[in-house]
């Protein structure tokens, strides 16, 4: 006889209802008229209906009405009736005797027995003899089976495992494929065989999550939400997560409530997160804290941040140091800091390093900054070079300015190209500080720029109807610099378009510099104004640069007041000239302040 449905194999017990509401009564009456007939069919003799019956009032829980019935086929030779007899056993806690009757059920081909009996054999450490039934019952496509004898194989590392994993997924078994789909994943993290498998198994992989997810399965509808979202399709992400969210998932719940933060909903980020948070999610708790931090909600923060430590989440006690050192409650923070860096916390590490360095503590900043470093804290390595720096330990700071810059720190490897242009190493000088400028360092853009220019050859002639002047790559850098606001830059792209000849652009620069406090700027948007006529402003911006140290600025006001007659202000000026220098700008000051002596005594 075939085998028929057995508690193992379905796991069903009760149809859904239809629509109307009135679905259930109707299986309950349609299996009460079955139950009936098979009855009395049972009671006439017949082998299949006391089989059919026994397991129609196992599955329905009534084990002293279903074990005569089994018992009466088994001795029959229903092999169907054997395997459900072992689960009737089992279930009363009688496992050896139930594993007597799978093994008979077995041996005459019931691949739901043979699975059975794999799964007691397995309980019991016998691996052998469970990976022997299990292969039996999975060799002849039982999907339970399948999935158990890959589990078996899985955990011992044999690659064979992959096979019978697929073969489960490949017949629905929802676990398999979120096992499978797990399996291709870190095949794809770790693949080094090139771009094209690697994304041939991640594809894979995906594909397995959605078949589970499907399903009903929460944690591959969490997986392949983030896939989703890696990818840019938010709104499908969102989908996947509000389902495996809804059945209970708190991981998926909190990755929702980033995505409707994202979005602008943070009041329905808020919901999710609280769901996950009581779900005992420490990522959920330490949003929510962030969000009443951010609100000035410092006591429901705290509770929060609490609440995530006490999930075990180390980001937990750092953001309470953070909230302290907010509030500056130094000592506060410095204890969370250190709870969290004794954990493990890389950045609470390097945050414990910052504030006792403030607090004058260098010994003591020292190793935490090193143990930050260590952990790959790229702004720890970046202040351990700082500290060696500091020390005149250039040699081992450079080794720290270099690690930092190779995890893309820009002012970090903006240390490292001054280094190397100091060494006289200019291609990899500029090697990084295209990094640093790249990564949005203002003065390695503008040191990139100085150093471009350098090279640069001198301008051909040009006939006449050319252009007079293009922009080259280190103008474009030092307009970038000037941009962000670097007055140094500022002044020298003002330059450059007065070469051009663009009078509006480099005034238009050179105060941009003046405004921001720059004596060079001040000073040629002062000569700037003077060309143009404008004298008296001219001087207004030469008095600013005098007044900041400029020597030349001080000569010209010095050279206007003599023109003016006012030969006291113009000495005043001459002598301040000759103090600021430089020797050129001195030398000649002297000789106008002595002329305008002079004068005054004649």
């Amino acid at each position: 006889m075939g085998d028929m449905a057995t508690l193992f194999e379905t796991g069903r017990f009760v149809q859904s209802s239809g629509p109307g509401g009135t679905g259930d009564e109707t299986e309950a009456a349609d299996e009460a008229a079955e139950e009936v007939r098979r009855r009395l069919a049972a009671e006439a003799g017949d082998v299949e209906a006391k089989s059919v019956l026994g397991s129609m009032l196992l599955r329905r829980g009534d084990l002293d009405g279903a074990e005569p019935h089994l018992r009466a086929a088994t001795a029959a030779g229903d092999r169907a009736a054997a395997n459900n007899l072992g689960v009737l056993l089992h279930q009363r806690g009688y496992a050896d005797e139930a594993a007597g009757w799978w093994r008979i059920a077995a041996v005459a081909g019931s691949a739901a027995a043979a699975h059975a009996l794999g799964r007691h054999f397995r309980e019991r450490g016998d691996e052998p003899a469970a990976e022997y039934w299990l292969r039996q019952s999975a060799e002849q496509g039982h999907v339970l089976g399948a999935y158990a004898l890959a589990d078996l194989l899985e955990h011992r590392g044999d690659t064979a495992a992959e096979r019978w994993m697929r073969m489960a997924a490949e017949r629905g078994h929802r676990e398999a494929a979120y096992r499978l789909a797990r399996a291709l994943d870190r095949r794809a993290a770790r693949e080094t065989g090139g771009d094209g498998e690697q994304r041939s198994a991640a594809d894979e992989a995906e594909q397995w999550y959605r078949q589970a997810a499907a399903r009903g399965h929460r944690r591959a509808a969490l997986h392949l939400g983030a896939i989703l979202e890696r990818r840019g399709e938010l709104k499908e992400a969102g989908r996947w997560y509000l389902t495996s969210a809804k059945d209970g998932e708190a991981r998926a719940a909190c990755a929702l409530g980033f995505l409707l933060r994202d979005a602008g909903d943070t009041e329905s980020a808020a919901v999710w997160w609280l769901r996950a948070a009581q779900d005992g999610d420490g990522n959920a708790a330490n949003a929510l804290g962030a969000l009443h931090a951010e609100r000035g909600e410092h006591q429901t923060a705290e509770r929060w941040y609490r609440a995530a430590m006490d999930a075990g989440d180390d980001n937990g006690a750092y953001n309470l140091g953070l909230l302290c050192a907010a509030q500056g409650r130094t000592q506060q923070a410095e204890q969370w800091y250190r709870r969290a860096a004794y954990a493990g916390h890389r950045e609470a590490a390097n945050a414990l390093a910052i504030l006792l360095l403030q607090s004058g503590d260098r010994t003591g900043a020292e190793p935490w900054f090193s143990k930050a470093a260590e952990a790959g804290s790229v702004d720890a390595a970046f202040n351990l070079g700082i500290l060696y720096a500091g020390r005149g330990a250039d040699e081992e700071a450079l080794r720290w300015y270099e690690r930092a810059a190779s995890a893309g720190h820009a002012e970090a490897a903006l240390q490292v190209g001054m280094a190397r242009l100091r060494d006289g190493d200019e291609q990899e000088a500029e090697r990084h500080l295209r990094c640093a400028a790249g990564a949005g360092s203002a003065e390695a853009a503008y040191r990139l720029a100085a150093l471009l220019d350098a090279r640069r050859p001198p301008e051909p002639a040009h006939e006449l109807g050319e252009p007079a002047h293009e922009k080259t790559e280190c103008e474009e850098w030092y307009e970038r610099a000037a941009g962000q606001g670097h007055r140094r830059a500022q002044v020298r792209v003002g330059m450059l378009a007065a070469a051009r000849g663009d009078v509006v652009e480099a005034a238009r620069w050179y105060r941009a510099a003046a405004e921001a406090g720059s004596r060079n700027g001040a000073f040629n948007l002062g000569l700037l104004l003077a060309r143009e006529g404008s004298e008296p402003e001219a001087a207004l911006w030469w008095t600013r640069a005098a007044d900041a140290g400029h020597g030349r600025a001080a000569l010209r006001l010095a050279l206007v007041c003599a023109r003016r007659g006012e030969l006291s202000e113009g000495q005043r000026w001459a002598d301040r000239a000759v103090t600021l220098g430089p020797t050129e700008v001195a030398r000649r000051a002297a000789r106008l302040r002595d002329a305008l002596r002079e004068e005054l005594s004649a």
